[in-house]
């Protein structure tokens, strides 16, 4: 089981609107959060070297998501499940779904990106992994699955560590681990008519509680010009001036 999340694209300038209530997202391109679009890629992998019969993707979120997950099955997925829900949703809210997911589909994986580009958040694997009493490995850079473990290589801030996972188990995503495919148009014409499930957070039996708010959205302040200087000693005159150091 993939999980996914509908973002705005990275390659879109994001703007404020002009309340400052929150982004603007009328008109802008949507796509699949990178880190997720990473781990659907090594799902559709693991299928092709027999580590895995079937990859779901699933989602949650307005009816627009469809077209993320409709991307999803034209890059292989083998069918889609789409919780609806219209407003915004707390890490913890989206891992109790996740889960509900999980204990009616049973997948023997569970894959999700690190994080998502919009909120930057990195929790719901960790907080799915936790509720459903499994081990989890995080930042994964590499990942070998056999019939009962993974072993996972997971990059960490002194380089690179290799743990050995019992499955079913929860992995996220790290932009090393691969590279997405393209998806062809013939791809975009056969994912029309692969199975697209539509559930709701209620027919879960998920509340949605208001564990986490936004209070304001405020945009960066802009970059100052930067100064050229001729040679090192007009850089510490600057660099002083500046109160770097005395």
């Amino acid at each position: 089981m993939v999980c996914l999340k509908r973002v705005v694209d990275y390659n879109v300038r994001v703007r404020l609107k002009p309340d400052n209530s929150g982004v603007v997202t009328e008109g802008m391109k949507m796509s699949i959060n990178p880190f997720d679009e990473i781990a659907l890629e090594e799902a559709l992998r693991l299928r092709e070297r027999a580590a895995a019969t079937e990859v779901l993707a699933v989602t949650i979120g307005p009816a627009d998501c469809q077209q993320q997950l409709r991307t999803g099955l034209a890059m292989g997925a083998d069918r889609a499940i789409l919780v609806e829900h219209a407003g915004e949703l707390d890490p913890l809210t989206a891992a109790r779904a996740f889960l509900r997911l999980v204990e009616r589909e049973q997948p023997g994986l569970v894959l999700l990106g690190k994080q998502a580009i919009d909120d930057d958040c990195n929790q719901t694997g960790q907080m799915l992994a936790a509720l459903w009493g499994r081990p989890q490995a995080t930042f994964a850079s590499k990942l070998e699955v056999t019939a009962d473990s993974a072993r996972v290589t997971r990059e960490v801030d002194a380089g690179l560590e290799v743990i050995d996972i019992d499955l079913p188990a929860v992995v996220t995503t790290d932009l090393r681990l691969n590279e997405p495919r393209y998806v062809k148009l013939p791809d975009i014409m056969k994912a029309k008519k692969k199975p697209l499930e539509t559930l709701t957070l209620a027919a879960l039996g998920v509340a949605v509680a208001e564990s986490l708010r936004t209070v304001a959205w405020e945009a960066p302040q802009p970059r100052q010009k930067g100064a050229m200087v001729t040679d090192v000693d007009g850089l510490v005159a600057s660099l002083r001036e500046k109160g770097f150091f005395n």
